[in-house]
């Protein structure tokens, strides 16, 4: 940074001091809650993936008389099945709760040809899921086993676009700093034209000159991130915690466990920013002057 009492030496920047301290403040605001909705998304991704991996759902559809006996022979063929830790035929009560948020609480199971569902937990391992559908095929007409890899793909895909779209929005927000303390800097720069010449005449050189803009926007913008940062983990403090039993994604957007360190670097890589932008624009600008 040099010399400490480098900035001294020029006039107070005015409105663009102002504007460097809102930018930057505005953008760290902004990139704590695009950096806490691409963790959360990658928490919500791997806590349903991981839920959908140890789980599996069988099937069976079968004429009334036969159903019971299908169930007890698919419950047989999962029993020796490896890999498989436990399986079990869901009873009429938890099937009617899962078809009651789209035919409503009334709904006549008994009347239904309803199929059966039988719940799969799997270990770490997991089991052969094609050698599976081999046995059930032959010793299960009516089994259909569904191992949610349709459900977990598009789930990682989805994850994966949207931390892509969170980090890419901090990289915008990181590039509208660094256009906005440009501006500031040529504005100031610009504005103490005079103030510079005098410096020239009495020995200072362009290097010391540039370096006590850099060092007054630098810090400006260290200031700014810093408040911006804390009142966006603030806000993100107010948030809805996020509710298990729901599975909602709004009410888990935000930090959890040491995920609430991330938001602390914020404000270095805003000065990091402000520094290099600052830095271009004092070099041109001085170049520039007569």
């Amino acid at each position: 940074m040099g010399d400490a009492q480098a900035d001294r030496t020029v006039p107070p920047s005015g409105f663009t001091a102002n504007l460097t301290l809102f930018s930057a403040a505005a953008m760290a605001f902004l990139a704590v809650f695009a950096l806490a909705l691409s963790l959360a998304t990658g928490r919500l991704a791997t806590r349903w993936g991981e839920e959908l991996a140890r789980s599996s759902t069988l099937r069976i559809s079968a004429p009334a008389d036969q159903l019971e006996t299908q169930t007890q022979a698919a419950l047989r063929v999962l029993e020796t099945t490896p890999g498989v830790t436990s399986a079990r035929a869901l009873t009429a009560e938890e099937q009617r709760a899962l078809l009651e948020p789209w035919f409503g609480p009334d709904l006549p199971l008994e009347t239904l040809p309803v199929p059966q569902l039988i719940e799969i937990m799997e270990d770490g391992a997991g089991y052969d899921a094609a050698g599976l559908r081999l046995r059930l095929a032959a010793e299960v007409p009516g089994a259909v086993l569904d191992d949610h890899t349709r459900w977990r793909k598009p789930l990682v895909r989805a994850a994966a676009r949207l931390r892509l779209l969170g980090w890419l929005s901090i990289g915008l927000i990181g590039g509208a700093l660094a256009a906005m303390v440009t501006l500031a800097a040529q504005a100031a720069l610009a504005a103490n034209n005079r103030v510079i010449a005098v410096l020239r005449l009495v020995g200072a050189t362009d290097s010391y000159i540039a370096r006590a803009f850099v060092r007054r926007f630098t810090l400006r913008g260290l200031t700014g991130a810093m408040v911006g940062t804390v009142l966006g983990m603030l806000a993100v403090l107010l948030l809805p915690a996020a509710q298990q039993d729901a599975g909602g994604f709004l009410t888990g957007l935000g930090f959890a466990g040491l995920h609430w360190f991330w938001p602390l670097v914020i404000p270095p890589l805003a000065a990091t920013v402000a520094f290099a932008a600052t830095s271009a624009a004092a070099r041109k600008t001085l170049k520039e002057l007569p």
